[in-house]
Protein backbone atom coordinates (compact mmCIF):
# COMPACT_ATOMS: atom_id res chain seq x y z
CA UNK A 1 0.00 0.00 0.00
CA UNK A 2 1.39 3.15 -0.61
CA UNK A 3 2.00 6.55 1.23
CA UNK A 4 -1.18 8.02 -0.50
CA UNK A 5 -3.44 4.83 -0.16
CA UNK A 6 -2.33 5.39 3.78
CA UNK A 7 -3.80 8.37 3.79
CA UNK A 8 -6.97 8.86 2.06
CA UNK A 9 -8.04 12.05 3.98
CA UNK A 10 -5.23 13.73 2.12
CA UNK A 11 -6.00 14.00 -1.56
CA UNK A 12 -2.54 14.26 -3.78
CA UNK A 13 -1.83 15.40 -7.90
CA UNK A 14 0.97 13.04 -8.27
CA UNK A 15 3.54 15.56 -9.81
CA UNK A 16 7.44 14.91 -10.33
CA UNK A 17 8.26 17.29 -7.74
CA UNK A 18 7.46 19.40 -4.82
CA UNK A 19 8.75 23.00 -3.58
CA UNK A 20 7.92 24.10 -0.02
CA UNK A 21 8.78 28.18 0.40
CA UNK A 22 7.71 30.23 -2.14
CA UNK A 23 9.39 33.44 -0.91
CA UNK A 24 11.06 35.10 -4.28
CA UNK A 25 14.16 31.75 -4.23
CA UNK A 26 11.62 29.05 -3.74
CA UNK A 27 9.19 30.80 -6.62
CA UNK A 28 11.95 31.03 -9.49
CA UNK A 29 13.24 27.38 -7.92
CA UNK A 30 9.47 26.03 -9.27
CA UNK A 31 9.31 27.98 -12.13
CA UNK A 32 12.01 26.95 -13.40
CA UNK A 33 11.05 23.46 -13.16
CA UNK A 34 7.80 24.32 -14.77
CA UNK A 35 9.32 25.78 -17.73
CA UNK A 36 11.89 22.48 -18.14
CA UNK A 37 8.28 20.18 -18.38
CA UNK A 38 8.17 19.50 -14.91
CA UNK A 39 5.35 18.42 -13.01
CA UNK A 40 5.37 20.55 -10.13
CA UNK A 41 3.03 20.88 -6.87
CA UNK A 42 3.94 24.04 -4.76
CA UNK A 43 2.94 24.97 -1.20
CA UNK A 44 3.25 27.86 0.64
CA UNK A 45 3.15 28.98 4.48
CA UNK A 46 1.38 32.19 3.77
CA UNK A 47 -1.38 32.00 1.12
CA UNK A 48 -1.70 33.29 -1.80
CA UNK A 49 1.62 32.63 -2.99
CA UNK A 50 0.94 29.99 -5.39
CA UNK A 51 -1.45 31.95 -8.02
CA UNK A 52 1.17 32.64 -10.87
CA UNK A 53 2.61 28.94 -10.43
CA UNK A 54 -0.63 27.38 -10.66
CA UNK A 55 -2.10 29.70 -13.32
CA UNK A 56 1.14 28.14 -15.49
CA UNK A 57 0.33 24.63 -14.37
CA UNK A 58 1.81 24.22 -10.71
CA UNK A 59 -0.32 22.02 -8.68
CA UNK A 60 -1.22 24.09 -5.51
CA UNK A 61 -1.22 21.80 -2.31
CA UNK A 62 -3.37 23.27 0.71
CA UNK A 63 -0.61 21.82 3.41
CA UNK A 64 2.88 20.57 4.14
CA UNK A 65 1.63 17.20 4.07
CA UNK A 66 -0.25 17.14 0.73
CA UNK A 67 2.59 18.68 -0.60
CA UNK A 68 5.30 15.96 0.28
CA UNK A 69 2.53 13.17 -0.48
CA UNK A 70 2.04 14.44 -4.01
CA UNK A 71 5.87 13.76 -5.21
CA UNK A 72 8.78 11.95 -4.65
CA UNK A 73 11.19 14.52 -4.60
CA UNK A 74 10.80 17.55 -2.26
CA UNK A 75 12.79 20.58 -2.47
CA UNK A 76 12.75 22.93 0.97
CA UNK A 77 13.13 26.67 -0.01
CA UNK A 78 12.39 28.23 3.87
CA UNK A 79 13.45 31.06 5.80
CA UNK A 80 16.09 29.22 8.23
CA UNK A 81 16.90 26.22 10.14
CA UNK A 82 14.37 27.02 12.22
CA UNK A 83 11.74 26.83 9.58
CA UNK A 84 12.83 23.89 8.15
CA UNK A 85 12.22 21.82 11.54
CA UNK A 86 8.97 23.37 11.82
CA UNK A 87 7.69 22.22 8.29
CA UNK A 88 8.82 18.96 8.39
CA UNK A 89 9.10 17.40 11.69
CA UNK A 90 5.41 17.01 11.86
CA UNK A 91 5.68 15.07 8.63
CA UNK A 92 8.32 13.15 8.38
CA UNK A 93 6.55 10.15 8.45
CA UNK A 94 5.03 10.98 4.58
CA UNK A 95 8.59 11.81 3.78
CA UNK A 96 10.70 8.20 4.34
CA UNK A 97 11.40 6.84 1.47
CA UNK A 98 11.32 10.27 -0.40
CA UNK A 99 14.34 12.18 -1.29
CA UNK A 100 14.28 15.90 0.78
CA UNK A 101 16.21 18.58 -1.11
CA UNK A 102 17.33 21.47 1.07
CA UNK A 103 18.24 24.63 -0.30
CA UNK A 104 17.35 26.71 3.09
CA UNK A 105 20.59 28.74 3.92
CA UNK A 106 21.90 26.81 6.96
CA UNK A 107 25.56 26.67 8.37
CA UNK A 108 27.39 23.28 7.81
CA UNK A 109 26.22 22.19 11.29
CA UNK A 110 22.77 22.69 10.84
CA UNK A 111 23.14 21.03 7.31
CA UNK A 112 24.84 17.64 9.30
CA UNK A 113 21.98 17.97 11.87
CA UNK A 114 19.16 17.91 9.49
CA UNK A 115 21.09 14.82 7.71
CA UNK A 116 21.04 13.23 10.55
CA UNK A 117 17.60 13.61 11.29
CA UNK A 118 16.36 12.94 8.19
CA UNK A 119 18.41 9.96 8.26
CA UNK A 120 16.86 8.66 10.93
CA UNK A 121 13.40 8.89 9.46
CA UNK A 122 14.44 7.08 6.25
CA UNK A 123 14.71 10.28 4.15
CA UNK A 124 17.84 10.62 1.57
CA UNK A 125 18.90 13.67 2.01
CA UNK A 126 20.75 16.46 -0.18
CA UNK A 127 21.47 19.82 1.16
CA UNK A 128 21.99 22.65 -1.51
CA UNK A 129 23.76 25.92 -1.37
CA UNK A 130 22.43 28.60 -4.10
CA UNK A 131 25.22 30.83 -5.26
CA UNK A 132 22.91 32.69 -7.26
CA UNK A 133 20.05 35.56 -7.00
CA UNK A 134 16.10 34.30 -7.73
CA UNK A 135 16.95 35.94 -11.22
CA UNK A 136 19.51 33.70 -12.36
CA UNK A 137 17.75 30.65 -11.66
CA UNK A 138 17.27 28.54 -14.83
CA UNK A 139 20.90 29.92 -16.25
CA UNK A 140 24.00 28.51 -15.95
CA UNK A 141 25.26 31.69 -14.95
CA UNK A 142 24.64 30.63 -11.13
CA UNK A 143 25.68 27.94 -8.93
CA UNK A 144 24.81 25.80 -6.83
CA UNK A 145 26.68 23.57 -4.55
CA UNK A 146 25.41 20.17 -3.30
CA UNK A 147 25.96 17.57 -0.31
CA UNK A 148 25.24 14.56 1.02
CA UNK A 149 23.58 11.58 -0.42
CA UNK A 150 25.37 10.56 -3.62
CA UNK A 151 22.73 8.47 -4.73
CA UNK A 152 20.59 11.84 -4.67
CA UNK A 153 22.37 13.81 -6.94
CA UNK A 154 23.33 11.65 -9.34
CA UNK A 155 19.74 10.73 -9.87
CA UNK A 156 18.34 14.38 -9.79
CA UNK A 157 20.98 16.00 -12.06
CA UNK A 158 18.81 16.19 -14.94
CA UNK A 159 16.69 18.48 -13.18
CA UNK A 160 19.31 19.80 -10.70
CA UNK A 161 20.71 21.48 -13.48
CA UNK A 162 17.62 23.16 -15.09
CA UNK A 163 18.40 25.68 -11.94
CA UNK A 164 21.99 26.39 -12.09
CA UNK A 165 25.48 24.88 -12.46
CA UNK A 166 25.47 21.99 -9.65
CA UNK A 167 28.70 21.22 -8.19
CA UNK A 168 28.51 17.72 -5.66
CA UNK A 169 31.02 18.45 -2.72
CA UNK A 170 30.58 14.89 -0.97
CA UNK A 171 28.71 12.84 1.14
CA UNK A 172 29.34 15.20 4.25
CA UNK A 173 26.17 17.18 4.29
CA UNK A 174 27.62 20.15 5.58
CA UNK A 175 30.31 20.88 2.75
CA UNK A 176 27.70 22.56 0.62
CA UNK A 177 26.68 25.59 3.05
CA UNK A 178 30.87 25.38 4.10
CA UNK A 179 31.63 26.08 0.18
CA UNK A 180 28.79 28.56 0.05
CA UNK A 181 29.29 30.85 3.52
CA UNK A 182 32.73 31.15 3.12
CA UNK A 183 32.53 32.40 -0.64
CA UNK A 184 29.64 34.98 0.43
CA UNK A 185 32.11 35.94 3.26
CA UNK A 186 34.59 37.29 0.35
CA UNK A 187 32.00 39.03 -1.38
CA UNK A 188 30.33 40.80 2.17
CA UNK A 189 33.47 41.96 3.34
CA UNK A 190 34.46 43.40 -0.61
CA UNK A 191 30.92 45.35 -0.10
CA UNK A 192 31.83 46.69 3.56
CA UNK A 193 35.51 48.10 2.33
CA UNK A 194 33.52 49.43 -0.86
CA UNK A 195 30.79 51.13 1.63
CA UNK A 196 33.81 52.55 3.86
CA UNK A 197 35.54 54.07 0.92
CA UNK A 198 32.36 55.50 -0.02
CA UNK A 199 31.97 57.17 3.40
CA UNK A 200 35.86 58.36 3.14
CA UNK A 201 35.17 60.10 0.05
CA UNK A 202 31.64 61.64 1.04
CA UNK A 203 33.42 64.21 3.00
CA UNK A 204 34.51 65.48 -0.08
CA UNK A 205 30.93 65.64 -1.22
CA UNK A 206 32.41 62.72 -4.02
CA UNK A 207 28.98 60.28 -4.54
CA UNK A 208 29.11 56.81 -3.98
CA UNK A 209 28.01 56.41 -7.71
CA UNK A 210 30.95 58.33 -8.54
CA UNK A 211 33.46 56.28 -6.40
CA UNK A 212 32.11 53.42 -7.47
CA UNK A 213 33.15 54.15 -10.90
CA UNK A 214 37.07 54.37 -10.07
CA UNK A 215 36.05 51.52 -7.24
CA UNK A 216 34.85 48.83 -9.24
CA UNK A 217 37.88 48.37 -11.88
CA UNK A 218 40.39 48.23 -9.40
CA UNK A 219 38.96 45.98 -7.77
CA UNK A 220 38.44 43.50 -10.45
CA UNK A 221 41.85 44.38 -11.54
CA UNK A 222 43.07 43.25 -7.55
CA UNK A 223 41.35 39.85 -8.04
CA UNK A 224 43.85 38.40 -10.46
CA UNK A 225 46.21 38.61 -7.09
CA UNK A 226 43.70 36.14 -5.96
CA UNK A 227 45.41 33.01 -7.77
CA UNK A 228 49.11 34.36 -6.35
CA UNK A 229 47.74 34.44 -2.59
CA UNK A 230 46.70 31.09 -2.54
CA UNK A 231 49.58 29.42 -3.96
CA UNK A 232 51.70 31.08 -1.18
CA UNK A 233 49.18 29.91 1.41
CA UNK A 234 48.83 26.51 0.02
CA UNK A 235 52.62 26.02 -0.24
CA UNK A 236 52.83 27.70 3.22
CA UNK A 237 55.78 29.90 2.37
CA UNK A 238 55.41 33.86 3.17
CA UNK A 239 58.64 34.71 2.32
CA UNK A 240 58.27 34.86 -1.18
CA UNK A 241 59.94 37.97 -2.13
CA UNK A 242 57.58 39.23 -4.75
CA UNK A 243 55.00 39.58 -2.01
CA UNK A 244 54.32 42.97 0.08
CA UNK A 245 55.71 42.42 3.79
CA UNK A 246 53.88 43.40 6.20
CA UNK A 247 56.02 45.48 7.92
CA UNK A 248 55.51 47.57 4.38
CA UNK A 249 51.66 47.00 4.90
CA UNK A 250 50.93 49.30 7.86
CA UNK A 251 47.56 50.61 7.23
CA UNK A 252 47.37 53.01 10.35
CA UNK A 253 47.33 56.11 7.95
CA UNK A 254 43.92 54.46 6.46
CA UNK A 255 42.72 54.32 9.85
CA UNK A 256 43.20 57.85 11.24
CA UNK A 257 42.15 59.08 7.81
CA UNK A 258 38.73 57.47 8.26
CA UNK A 259 38.83 58.65 12.21
CA UNK A 260 39.73 62.32 10.73
CA UNK A 261 36.63 62.48 8.42
CA UNK A 262 34.26 61.10 11.38
CA UNK A 263 34.22 57.94 9.53
CA UNK A 264 33.97 54.61 11.49
CA UNK A 265 37.32 52.71 10.96
CA UNK A 266 36.17 49.27 11.89
CA UNK A 267 36.24 47.84 8.26
CA UNK A 268 40.42 48.50 8.23
CA UNK A 269 40.70 48.54 11.63
CA UNK A 270 40.08 44.65 11.82
CA UNK A 271 42.70 44.03 8.51
CA UNK A 272 45.07 46.26 10.77
CA UNK A 273 44.47 44.36 13.75
CA UNK A 274 45.53 41.02 12.05
CA UNK A 275 48.66 42.74 10.52
CA UNK A 276 49.59 44.24 13.63
CA UNK A 277 49.56 40.29 15.55
CA UNK A 278 51.60 39.31 12.92
CA UNK A 279 54.24 41.71 13.49
CA UNK A 280 54.06 41.29 17.13
CA UNK A 281 54.59 37.55 16.79
CA UNK A 282 57.77 37.89 14.94
CA UNK A 283 56.62 37.60 10.80
CA UNK A 284 56.72 41.49 10.04
CA UNK A 285 58.98 40.34 7.06
CA UNK A 286 57.04 38.32 5.45
CA UNK A 287 53.85 38.59 3.17
CA UNK A 288 51.14 39.66 3.10
CA UNK A 289 48.88 36.54 2.87
CA UNK A 290 50.55 35.43 6.28
CA UNK A 291 47.41 36.94 7.58
CA UNK A 292 45.79 33.63 6.72
CA UNK A 293 47.44 32.18 9.51
CA UNK A 294 45.51 34.30 12.09
CA UNK A 295 42.33 33.38 10.74
CA UNK A 296 42.72 29.45 10.29
CA UNK A 297 41.81 26.98 12.13
CA UNK A 298 45.06 25.13 13.39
Amino acid sequence: MSETDRNPTHPTHPTDVSVLGLGAMGSALASALLDAGRSVTVWNRTPGRATDLVGRGADAAHSAQEAVLASPVIIACLLKRSSVEETLDPVAGELRGRTLVNVTTTTPNESRELAAWAAEHGIDYLDGAIMAVPSMIGSRSGQIFYSGSRAAYEALLPMLEVWATSEFHGEDAGRASLVDLAMLSGMYQMFTGFFHGAAMVAAMGMSASEFATRQAPFLAAMTEELGSYAKVIDGGDYTVASQQSLDFSDLTHIVRASEEEGVDPAPIAGVQALISGQIAAGHGAEGFARLYESLANR
